[in-house]
């Protein structure tokens, strides 16, 4: 170890103060904050991620803060990693949807380390994260709309091809012995009915 004094002067004369008797720089590290935070979120959890020197992150511990983003920091919530990898999960459920949130992370030499000895890190740099909501009701309502102006022109353009199918198979019927001219067979008016009702189900479901 080391001794470390304080050299001054008092009433004139030169005074030595010893403050460290046995100072050891191992037992008095403050490491530089973990860099390049990120974050990605899926439907289940939100995974946070940083950065540190290769050499250090077997004996570091972390402690990560996070809270909605239009709050403050005392109103942030603290979470600590199971393990020494530079990473830590936020489950959906602690989350709430549509919310913006922002995390931050420091470091310092883990407890369980008797070689060295540190305080914690100045805090890193941000990240901000979202948890995924529910489609809005705008969306909604525009998926549903794109649907029927794609379907109505669809299902007229279907009606005009039974109609025309109907008028061309209509000049092969029969007459009658007495001359007058059989009635047309029932196939069209089913075939409208049928498709009448295939139109107003699906609509039924698009709305």
């Amino acid at each position: 170890g080391y001794r470390v004094s304080l050299q001054g002067t008092f009433f004139g004369r030169n005074h030595t103060y010893i403050t460290f008797p046995e100072y050891n720089p191992r037992k008095h590290i403050k490491l530089d904050p973990p860099l390049n935070i990120q974050s990605n979120v899926t439907a289940s959890k939100c995974q946070i991620w940083w950065s540190v020197p290769w050499y250090l992150v077997e004996i570091l511990q972390y402690e990560l803060q996070y809270k909605e983003y239009s709050t403050s920091w005392e109103m942030a919530l603290n979470k600590t990693p199971s393990s020494s990898l530079p990473q830590i999960e936020i489950e959906a459920t602690e989350l709430r949807s549509g919310i913006a949130y922002i995390a931050r992370v420091r470091c310092k030499v883990s407890e369980n380390e008797d070689s060295y000895h540190s305080q914690w890190s100045e805090w890193s740099q941000t990240t901000v994260f979202q948890k995924a909501g529910v489609p809005k009701l705008s969306e909604k309502i525009l998926n549903t709309r794109t649907m029927q102006f794609f379907f109505i022109p669809l299902s007229f353009g279907t009606l005009l091809y039974l109609f025309w199918n109907c008028k061309l198979s209509s000049r092969y019927y029969c007459f009658l012995t007495t001359g007058r001219k059989a009635f047309p067979a029932l196939t069209f008016p089913h075939q409208l009915l049928s498709f009448s009702r295939s139109i107003s189900f699906t609509m039924g479901i698009l709305r």
